[in-house]
């Protein structure tokens, strides 16, 4: 039979499994693995990668891929995967260092890499698609010998407070309702929840419950899963969607058609034309919602919370949108707007003692 995906177990597994049998040149060769990951889109794609491999070699892996020999970077690159760490920007790195020893890999190599790889690239962007997979790479590989990695400066990045006022939030939303309806459903569910771009994408359908206005992350950038308190303004027309929608909630996938949709809307919302279909070398026009991008979306949850809602920083990190209070320090601006509010508590010439007087 067809290799099939098993979803994640709780207590068991946090991953998908991959089962089944496929006939190779060899006979048939049983597959039970775990994918090493909790996206079914990428377990899918390693279940093709499995399938492939047993065709043309009758066994997985493939006798030439070197196991966990962890003496050259291939190889210590290949069984960091197999052990499910993450994929995404291994393959550069693979491609640059190739066989090259990993006693050789050093701070210099790393940094040269950076270089090579991404000579345009921010210090945070070089930060996360290099130094951060190699450092996961040589940990695995060498275990407490693996040397420390110096990140780049700056690597934390510009730690950004843009937000949107309601006005022009709801201009987006409304023009993105005119593009594609769902599109519009999906922008709300970023501004009410807070959740990260990908985990709406992400987000499976038997996991969303209008009647009980909740929805269940179960994946996300720190593998925390959390429980999601849904605005009674979107159950109903998450009720309707759910009666059409897939396995997954939204249909879309994370690519330029789809990141045209928002350029198409904040483009529309500040009275700018815009072509339907992203043309070649085109490059979006300055005007006052460019800023406005998937996450900006999350940053205007957290200061709306604060805001309009009266919560803080504890109380964001309460939602489970963020790990720490660490995190939520970018919106203490708002928190020092409701500090302001004691200036009402002065004296006045009518009340020179104060309304916070005893």
């Amino acid at each position: 039979m067809p290799l099939s995906l098993r979803p994640p177990r709780e207590g068991k597994t946090p991953n998908f499994e991959i089962r089944g049998t496929v006939r190779g040149p060899k006979g048939p060769f049983r597959v039970e693995t775990s994918s090493g990951t909790a996206r079914r889109s990428d377990a899918r794609k390693l279940a093709r990668q499995i399938t492939e491999c047993i065709q043309e070699h009758g066994c997985w892996p493939a006798p030439e891929t070197p196991r966990h020999r962890g003496d050259d970077f291939v190889s210590a690159a290949v069984a960091y995967m197999e052990a499910g760490g993450e994929r995404r920007y291994v393959r550069p790195l693979i491609k640059h260092f190739g066989s090259k020893p990993i006693a050789e890999i050093d701070q210099a190599a790393i940094d040269d890499a950076a270089v090579a790889l991404y000579p345009d690239g921010a210090p945070d962007y070089r930060n996360r698609a290099v130094y951060t997979p190699l450092s996961a790479i040589l940990h695995h590989a060498l275990g407490d010998k693996c040397p420390t990695v110096r990140r780049p400066k700056g690597s934390k990045g510009r730690e950004r407070t843009d937000f949107l006022w309601p006005d022009d939030a709801f201009l987006i939303i409304g023009e993105a309702d005119k593009i594609d309806g769902e599109f519009g459903l999906y922008r709300r569910m970023l501004l009410y929840t807070g959740i990260r771009k990908s985990e709406g994408l992400d987000l499976l359908s038997a996991n969303v419950r209008p009647d009980d206005q909740a929805a269940w992350v179960q994946t996300s950038k720190n593998e925390d899963p959390r429980m999601l308190k849904l605005r009674e303004d979107i159950v109903g027309p998450l009720r309707l969607h759910l009666e059409k929608a897939g396995d997954h909630l939204f249909r879309f996938h994370d690519g330029g058609h789809f990141k045209h949709y928002l350029t198409r809307a904040r483009m529309a919302a500040s009275g700018l034309p815009c072509p339907k279909r992203r043309p070649n070398k085109w490059k979006e026009p300055p005007h006052r919602l460019k800023f406005a991008t998937f996450h900006i979306f999350r940053h205007t949850f957290a200061t709306w919370f604060s805001f309009y809602g009266g919560g803080d920083n504890t109380g964001l990190v309460g939602t489970g949108n963020w790990r720490d209070e660490k995190s939520t320090r970018r919106y203490r601006h708002v928190v020092r707007r409701m500090e302001w509010d004691r200036v009402e508590n002065m004296p006045s010439e009518g009340n020179r003692r104060g309304k916070g007087a005893a």
